[in-house]
């Protein structure tokens, strides 16, 4: 300020008006100093409330029945935290069920939650909830994604108790999967909790919020990858024990015992399975835990996924069949009905018994007695006849063998299904565009990875696309020509449209439908498991598993579907 009033009085001295002059310029001067400082003064005062807000931003107030692009009308607030809300709403244009988070445009957190939101949905993986939107509009800042109305989160899984072994491992097995795919992508949840871990009806586990909650509450991490392991090891931990692994509670679980330390799941209670006991020790080594059996730590999600599918395969429990009560005969079986009942002290009244019918006396009843019996003989005596002339004719079939074998009844007995090597799948892609899924995942004999369609909207028969008017499927390569008996396929999701069709003997490479003549099974909706055992084995190399149409994903307007596992029998 002292530069410019100096300034302003030397133009004036050399003005060559005179003293007055002069002086009258000075004041000028010295009142246009004095006002550029109370407006330098009244930018800084703004600045600081600028920045002040920014530091403490209000959530927008919006409420139930607004429209968001006259598309999304928000239901019910799930969260209101840090100048964001969450929102539970419906979309209006597809008439389904979705999510928004929504904060002002001028939030600090805004720009890096867009980010993370676009970041999010282009990585299109079906174990995520997906993201469907992301836009800033009229100072606000909302991202749209996915309601699965059929889900239940881990939260309220954990709150009936633990998990049993084979869950346990079907939980720890597809988020590790899960987490290691993003990361190869460049993309870290860094919130991984029970309320972000979703169980479908169909038994398969979802994550949200992927990137996008850690950018809402403004979470970082320099290590990512171990950041996210040590999340699935503390939701495994949960799994098993119902116990949060840390002294705190949280999630609506009990923290261990403060002073105790970080102590191995089979220590806090009894029966749980050694091997994923020791995985979640694994995976939480790095937050003070100790790995058990000298086994290296799992420092990131894909160590984790590798260790899990080292494991020896837990199987689920056997169905329990309740044994049906002892039968009792009622009152009216035991003929007591609409008797009244003996008075006290009366002698108990003996069961009165029918009288039986008398026997046939009559001349007509002794004729049609003996009338009987004589076709009895009768029929006795052809039976043997024929009994006799079987064994032997059987006797001179037998030739000079001298064996003479006996008929059971039964007919030939088939010889058990011997399960056929799978040498390679590929997409099934008739039109030149496949679905380039992880289709390995359909051989590798885990029913906990799948070979999965994107979501399509408003058709089942994927989308109605061009590129999809055959559908989709796999083919799978025996490696050589084999006598293909039977069919066992675990489908990623029941009501798919499917059929089974297989090449000609000698077919090489097959690609188009016409390709596959020999039909194993009919085109019809299956349930998650789809089984057969052909009449007459079929020689072929190639067998096309066909799906024409998916089943609805949850919502209303979105479909999806995939196979979790092939396996063939000859």
């Amino acid at each position: 300020m002292a530069e410019r009033s100096t300034a302003a009085v030397d133009v004036a001295d050399n003005s060559g008006d005179g003293p007055l002059t002069a002086k009258a310029d000075k004041a000028t001067a010295d009142g246009v100093a004095q006002a550029q400082d109370t407006a330098d003064e009244n930018m800084r005062e703004a600045d600081d409330e600028r920045k002040s807000a920014e530091t403490s931003v209000a959530p927008p107030e919006l409420h139930s029945g607004h429209k968001l692009a006259r598309r999304y009308r928000l239901e019910e607030c799930v969260t209101r935290l840090d100048g964001f809300s969450s929102w539970r709403a419906v979309d209006e244009k597809l008439r389904r069920a979705v999510g928004v988070h929504l904060l002002p445009a001028d939030h600090p957190r805004a720009r890096s939650v867009l980010a993370a939101a676009r970041s999010s949905a282009l990585l299109g993986d079906p174990r995520f909830v997906q993201v469907l939107d992301a836009v800033e509009e009229n100072d606000l800042v909302y991202v749209v994604h996915e309601w699965l109305p059929d889900a239940t989160e881990l939260t309220a899984l954990l709150a009936a108790g633990p998990l049993e072994a084979h869950e346990s491992y079907q939980l720890v097995s597809q988020i590790s999967q899960a987490m290691a795919a993003a990361h190869r992508e460049g993309l870290a949840h860094l919130r991984l909790t029970p309320g972000a871990v979703l169980r479908t009806s169909s038994g398969q586990y979802r994550i949200r919020g992927l990137a996008v909650n850690a950018a809402l509450r403004g979470i970082t991490s320099e290590g990512p990858q171990r950041t996210d392991t040590e999340a699935i090891g503390a939701l495994l931990y949960a799994a098993l024990t119902q116990r949060w692994p840390y002294e705190s509670d949280a999630y609506g679980l009990s923290g261990l015992p403060k002073g105790v330390g970080l102590i191995a799941p089979d220590q806090v209670r009894a029966g749980i399975h050694r091997g994923l006991s020791e995985l979640a020790m694994r995976a939480l080594a790095n937050d003070g835990a100790t790995a058990s059996r000298q086994e290296p730590p799992c420092t990131t999600p894909d160590e984790l996924a590798k260790a899990v599918a080292a494991m020896p395969r837990i199987r689920p429990p056997e169905p329990t069949f309740t044994a049906p009560p002892e039968y009792q005969r009622t009152t009216y079986q035991q003929g007591t009905y609409g008797r009244p009942g003996a008075h006290p002290g009366a002698p108990a009244a003996q069961p009165v018994l029918p009288t039986p019918p008398g026997p046939l006396q009559s001349r007509t009843g002794k004729v049609l007695k003996w009338g009987v019996a004589a076709l009895l003989i009768a029929a006795l005596g052809l039976g043997s006849w024929q009994l006799a002339d079987r064994f032997l004719d059987r006797g001179n079939d037998s030739g000079d063998t001298g064996n003479t074998q006996t008929d059971s009844g039964d007919g030939p007995q088939k010889p058990d299904p011997e399960p056929l090597k799978i040498s390679d799948a590929a997409v099934f892609a008739p039109n030149g565009s496949g679905i380039d899924a992880d289709v390995p995942s359909a051989i590798d004999g885990k029913t906990g990875t799948a070979w999965i369609t994107p979501q399509y909207r408003g058709y089942a028969n994927f989308g109605n696309l061009p590129t999809r008017k055959d559908g989709s499927g796999i083919i799978v390569d025996l490696g050589s020509v084999r006598d293909v008996a039977g069919l066992d396929i675990d489908m990623y999701r029941s009501g798919q449209t499917v059929e089974v069709l297989a090449a000609d003997e000698d077919a090489s490479g097959p690609s188009g439908l016409s390709d596959f003549s020999q039909r194993l099974t009919d085109l019809e909706p299956a349930e998650s498991k789809l089984e057969t055992t052909l009449d007459k084995p079929v020689r072929t190399r190639y067998v096309l598993i066909h799906v024409t149409a998916l089943p609805t994903d949850g919502s209303s307007g979105t479909f999806r579907g995939g196979i979790s596992e092939i396996r063939v029998t000859g």
